[in-house]
């Protein structure tokens, strides 16, 4: 049980905190100042050290560096004593494990920092072996250059060791690269009390060097705030090629990443690079697409391209397609790098949220990924034909290798462009004789759309079997045959949100229910991880999720994964919504 780390904020496997000493400091954050050694093992015994809650003590350890054989590690592993003060275990991937620690030192991060895969298995393999209420510290590593790879990887504590050896040795650090003070002509980066270069000494470049660390570790905490932490990581980390290698190497562990990055954000996701296609967001997006959605329209199929306005629909392009459509075709647009986009789900985050880079060329690997996308969802999806209404540009490419490998036809109806008078012609010409569908059928496929996407496969069909709506996309409102409400539409995330009695009626109905256990009391604004008792291990920061005590019964959002509830002794496990008393405690 940890008393003294606890996590406010995630963003992936980073994450805001606070080690709450008798000065709490905001993590991530540098070491250097309140972490005490209580010394190695290795030459000596050692008694344990007395503490102090002013400070986190490593307590008496014996180190391992990278390569050490595994069953040297096992043999000479030291067994940690409960202590009452905030204290520190010394670990590697084959040592790690619940020592009762607050936080945990990598002892070989230096000779695995610089290796993209060993880097991964090293970090993933003692971030899933503590506890994920502590905090993970790595000495000797950390620059301003690689700081926010080793927090985006789920580091929560640096110190500025290596920063002030480089310095002495003349090397002037900077978020984009390392300089030798001999070969400056100027001070790139130069901070306010930087001396100018004519005067710049060796320990001036130490000073300068920490302060830069301490610099670039406040631009990634506010983007961890903001949930931006990935796009400023794809780009900062094109200064070093190991950086590269290693944010590609974690982007290949979906698990690791998935199940601690939110299902939902209202802040944008920039799609800049390439690599975007392979972030857990856009990835998890298209296999619920793939998955989990499924289409309710009997019309055809209208392939259309995206807009740089979101949500698609507010665009001038797509209200001339809508016009020429007339809700005769069911509506699904093709983008880079989120995929396809059903219109039922164009406000689901993040079709609604992210800004690509356009310059009119298709790369390939887009290509692929898009077309791979849309051929699956054709494999799940009924259509009697596919109108392809898109541009030459990348989307023809992708529906004419697509139309070779489905059982479906396709017709093409753009002649130059598709918001031209002919263009729009032979759209609406390619749906004549279509009948159109309702706008209670497309209000009622949205909602159960959204909860196929939210809750698995059919769940729209096993919550609503008898539904109606009220008010306007994207603000609906859901309710039963009696006109009692179950849920609402939140238009910032393009989810549904239950009522008291929606969760209710979810627990009832066949589909898939996440749901989270407490003691015996009635929450009150939030839960707490130390009050929960279970919790299905596929819950996702952000998923509703339904709260159930002995005392009480509610529905929430989840602020953890389920996985961290469990092991959590600190922290907001849920923001309820709706809570009650149940009978025997009323």
């Amino acid at each position: 049980m940890t008393e003294y780390f606890e996590v406010h904020a995630r963003d992936g496997a980073a994450r805001l905190g606070e080690l709450r000493l008798r000065d709490p400091v905001a993590t991530p954050a540098l070491a250097d100042d309140v972490v005490v050694d209580g010394g190695s093992l290795w030459g000596a015994d050692r008694d344990h050290p007395e503490g102090s809650e002013a400070e986190l003590t490593v307590l008496p350890h014996r180190a391992f560096p990278a390569g050490t054989d595994p069953t040297v590690q096992d043999s000479f592993a030291v067994d940690y004593p409960d202590v009452d003060y905030p204290s520190v275990g010394v670990v590697t991937a084959e040592t790690a494990a619940d020592y009762g620690c607050d936080a945990y030192v990598l002892s070989n991060a230096p000779g695995v920092v610089g290796h993209g895969a060993s880097f991964r298995d090293e970090l993933i393999a003692v971030r899933e072996s503590i506890p994920a209420d502590t905090a993970l510290y790595l000495a000797g590593v950390a620059t301003p250059r690689n700081v926010a790879t080793l927090v985006a990887a789920g580091v929560d504590l640096v110190d500025t060791k290596l920063a002030r050896v480089k310095g002495r040795q003349g090397r002037y650090l900077t978020p984009e690269g390392e300089y030798h003070l001999d070969e400056l002509d100027e001070l790139p980066g130069a901070h306010p009390n930087d001396p100018p270069l004519a005067a710049f000494t060796r320990e001036d470049c130490v000073a300068h060097n920490v302060a830069a660390l301490e610099a670039e570790l406040r631009t990634v905490r506010t983007r961890i705030r903001r949930g931006r932490l990935r796009d400023y990581l794809e780009g900062q980390a094109r200064h070093e090629n190991w950086l590269t290698a290693s944010f590609r190497e974690f982007d290949q562990q979906y698990r690791y990443l998935e199940r601690r990055t939110p299902v939902i954000r209202d802040t944008e996701l920039s799609a800049a690079s390439e690599d975007t296609l392979n972030r857990v967001e856009i990835q998890r997006f298209a296999d619920r697409v793939t998955t989990r959605y499924r289409n309710r329209f009997a019309n055809p199929l209208v392939l259309v391209p995206c807009s740089a306005r979101k949500p698609y629909s507010d665009s001038q392009s797509h209200a001339q397609f809508h016009r020429a459509i007339g809700y005769r075709g069911h509506v699904a647009s093709m983008t880079s790098p989120i995929g396809v986009v059903p219109q039922e789900l164009e406000c689901t985050y993040p079709a609604q949220h992210y800004d690509a880079v356009v310059t009119g060329d298709w790369t390939d690997g887009e290509k692929a990924f898009v077309a791979a996308v849309l051929e699956r969802y054709l494999e799940r999806n009924d259509y009697p034909r596919v109108i392809a209404h898109v541009p030459g540009e990348g989307y023809r490419d992708i529906c004419e290798r697509v139309a070779d490998r489905v059982d479906v036809p396709f017709e093409f109806t753009v002649a130059d462009h598709p918001t031209t008078s002919e263009s729009l012609s032979n759209l609406d010409a390619a749906l004549a004789g279509e009948l159109k569908y309702s706008k209670r059928e497309r209000q009622h496929n949205t909602i159960r759309a959204i909860a196929d996407y939210q809750f698995g496969a059919d769940a729209g069909d096993d919550l609503f079997p008898d539904l109606q709506t009220t008010s306007r996309h994207p603000k609906l409102q859901v309710r039963d045959g009696d006109g009692v409400q179950l849920a609402a539409q939140v238009p910032q995330y393009g989810v549904l949100a239950f009522t008291l009695a929606g969760a209710r009626h979810w627990v009832e109905s066949d589909a898939p229910t996440k749901r989270v256990d407490i003691d015996g009391f009635v929450p009150h604004g939030s839960v707490l991880a130390p009050g929960v008792t279970d919790a299905d291990a596929d819950v996702r920061v952000g998923d509703e999720v339904v709260v159930e005590g002995p005392a009480a019964f509610g529905i929430g959002r989840a602020t953890m994964h389920g996985d961290e509830m469990r092991e959590s002794t600190r922290g907001v496990a849920v923001e309820m919504r709706h809570v009650e008393a149940t009978e025997d405690n009323a």
